[in-house]
This record gives C-alpha cells, sequence and structure tokens, in this order.
C-alpha cells in the first residue's frame, strides 16, 4: 500500500505489540517505504479515539480492521468517524470461518462478527459489499452527509 500512495501519503498501522512490525521494518526499509509508514503501539481504540482527538476525522481515505473480534463494532465506529466521506473501510474476517451462519456458534467473537453484519446491513451511513472470499472481507464506503 504504501508504494502507491500519493506523494504525501502515510500509513498508519496499529499493532498491540511491536512483535509483527519490528519484523515488517526490515521490509519496509528494502521497499524504501519505511518512511511513509507510521507504527503506532498499543490498543487500537484508544490510538484511533486520540487521532480523533488531534483533529483528524474526516481526513483518511481507507481504514483496514483486521484485530480482535470482540472490538470489531468499536473500530468501526472510530474509523468511520475519521475516514473521509467517499472514504472506504475494510473489516476481515466477516464470515469467520462460516461460523456466522452457524446457529450453534455463540461464542464470543462469531457473535461480535454476527452482531456487526446485522449492523452493518443497516447502518445508513455507508454502503456495503460483502466478498465471500477467504474469511470474508466487507467493504463500507462512507456516505457523503
Amino acid at each position: 500500500m504504501a508504494r502507491r500512495l500519493p506523494h504525501g501519503g502515510q500509513v498508519l498501522t496499529c499493532d498491540i505489540s511491536d512483535k509483527w512490525p519490528a519484523i515488517a521494518q526490515e521490509y519496509w526499509t528494502k521497499a524504501g517505504v519505511a518512511a511513509r509508514i507510521d507504527v503506532r503501539i498499543g490498543n487500537a481504540a484508544d490510538t484511533l479515539a486520540g487521532l480523533l482527538a488531534e483533529g483528524r476525522a474526516d481526513t483518511f481515505d481507507f481504514a483496514f480492521v483486521d484485530a480482535d473480534k470482540g472490538n470489531y463494532r468499536r473500530y468501526y465506529e472510530l474509523s468511520l468517524e475519521l475516514v473521509r466521506p467517499g472514504g472506504l473501510i475494510v473489516l476481515d474476517n466477516t464470515l469467520f470461518f462460516g461460523r456466522v451462519i452457524d446457529p450453534e456458534a455463540q461464542d464470543p467473537d462469531t457473535s461480535a462478527i454476527r452482531e456487526l453484519n446485522l449492523f452493518l446491513r443497516d447502518d445508513h451511513r455507508v454502503e456495503i459489499s460483502l466478498l465471500p472470499m477467504a474469511d470474508g472481507i466487507t467493504l463500507a464506503r462512507k456516505k457523503s452527509t
């Protein structure tokens, strides 16, 4: 993604620990994009709320959510505030191994994704499309107000 950014563009990535970003740093450097990647370590919801507190609402073009399933709704709401009208939020794992259609699957992660999917279906702030590939990817395009 960082290679395709326009001049001055930046990728901001959130991770709960520095384990994976530390591994990725070598490859970002080899690819010549390390200066375009801003890594924030810590609770993603706190990071996103901090961006809003900095006045960054409606300034992001794209958000990708692939994190702890129980907090997807929270990440979605914060991302929706950060993404500009016409911007895109991509949520990974929205079919959750097919468990979302299994009435026997009542574990917290499956229930959280199932509830999110029902919420997204009725959220008039966005246009959505669920891509039935891999583990399910939902695209939510923020409407203009």
